[in-house]
């Protein structure tokens, strides 16, 4: 049987981090930030946990 491959596209979006836990950007951060408030695009530059619903699928495509 061969190997399962990495999702590639996800290996960019997600890090494991050392504790095992699953680290993804924040949305809204790409164009259009005239319009958000400081405070919103501030937070949306720290990184947030995967959703406990969407772990097992990221885990997938990761290969972990």
């Amino acid at each position: 049987m061969s190997k399962m491959k990495t999702h590639k596209s996800s290996a960019k979006r997600f890090k494991k981090t050392s504790k095992g836990k699953l680290k993804r950007g924040r949305m809204h951060r790409n164009h259009l930030a005239e319009a958000k408030s400081p405070k919103r695009k501030r937070k949306a530059r720290r990184p947030a946990e995967v959703s406990k619903a969407d772990t097992s699928a990221v885990r997938r495509n990761l290969g972990i």
